[in-house]
């Protein structure tokens, strides 16, 4: 194995063989190596966000709870710096980038690589959103009267008050699950929920937010502008 870099790219060569640098096809036919140097020290990586808000390498062959990463401070840190890649390097494929200072680690993702995974309550008693496997230390505020389904896809998001990556996040299937137990129908469910029950208020969904929002994800349909 190789010894493990103590730098941005923390834990990503210590899952890797030497054999694992050999150049491998992307899914898009794209060809990269994990910590190419495309110019002098610049180094690259590539990951991939499932729809569950799990992070792996792009190139891992096994992509489950097993081989994701989940050290919430190598989260909290990836996570924090995801913008929309701004590179002119691989911006088809991999949407999104996390920089950090001469390493560029490249994204794809399922839909959005925001991905909601649990509903909490703090200790003021306020409801908070938690993020991609990193506890409490990836989170926002829940906006439960800002929930939207997409009737076509049934697919549940919420919105994200950073710009730079959409400002937009799915909300993983289990939560959507939970959630939809408070939905209600008024148009038909061919038009997707009118409002939503919570804390015993019952809540009109505001979805105008929605169409102003970005993903570029695998199963997003959306061309990078």
């Amino acid at each position: 194995m190789i010894l493990k870099r103590l730098n941005c790219s923390l834990y990503v060569l210590s899952k890797h063989t030497l054999g694992s640098l050999i150049p491998k096809r992307h899914q898009s036919t794209v060809q990269y190596v994990q910590g190419q140097e495309p110019e002098p020290k610049i180094r690259e990586y590539f990951y991939y966000i499932d729809h569950e808000g799990m992070l792996f390498l792009d190139d891992a062959k096994m992509k489950n709870f097993t081989s994701c990463f989940k050290e919430k401070k190598f989260l909290k840190f990836f996570f924090d710096r995801v913008k929309f890649n701004d590179t002119k390097r691989y911006r088809s494929e991999f949407p999104y980038l996390s920089p950090c200072g001469r390493e560029r680690n490249f994204i794809r993702c399922d839909d959005t690589p925001i991905v909601f995974t649990h509903v909490t309550e703090n200790s003021e008693g306020l409801d908070k959103l938690l993020y991609n496997h990193a506890g409490d230390v990836l989170q926002i505020d829940f906006e439960p009267q800002k929930i939207y389904m997409n009737p076509e896809t049934g697919r549940v998001y919420h919105p994200y008050s950073l710009a730079k990556v959409g400002s937009i996040g799915l909300i993983r299937s289990k939560l959507s699950i939970e959630l939809s137990k408070y939905f209600e129908f008024e148009n038909g469910e061919q038009q997707g929920p009118t409002h939503i029950w919570w804390k015993d208020k019952k809540l009109l969904l505001q979805n105008n937010w929605f169409s102003s929002t970005q993903r570029y994800g695998v199963n997003s349909n959306r061309e990078i502008q």
